[in-house]
């Protein structure tokens, strides 16, 4: 299944979520999104039948191994980009929101020549 720019969202808030609390459910999800409980709900269930997630019977969302390794993949994604753009000097809220939409659409490739250039310059301090 091909994940759509909402899907990564909606797996990438799960994971930073269960990061910060002992259990994760829709209307987390949908306050942290800013999304309406129906529309979480939705996609929670395309996401749960492409194998991305589960609900246990309390409705708690767990990230299956595929959807954990997708999430992961974004989250880095952005880490990277926010940082590389607060250190060209852009202010944290702006790098944020365009680190959010530059995660979705950035190759591999890309993203992994930003990682070495980010690494070099590390290493020369």
């Amino acid at each position: 299944m091909q994940l759509l720019e909402s899907g990564e969202m909606y797996l990438e808030t799960i994971y930073r979520l269960s990061q910060t609390q002992n259990a994760v459910r829709s209307l987390d999800v949908a306050l942290a999104l800013g999304f309406s409980k129906p529309s979480v709900s939705r996609a929670v269930g395309i996401l749960k039948s492409g194998g991305f997630l589960v609900m246990d019977v309390d409705n708690y969302l767990s990230l299956t191994e595929l959807g954990l390794e997708v999430a992961k993949k974004i989250y880095e994604r952005h880490m990277l980009l926010t940082a590389c753009l607060l250190e060209l000097g852009v202010n944290e809220e702006t790098a944020t929101e365009d680190a959010c939409k530059i995660e979705h659409v950035i190759s591999d490739a890309s993203i992994e020549a930003i990682k070495r250039f980010v690494e070099r310059k590390s290493s020369e301090i």
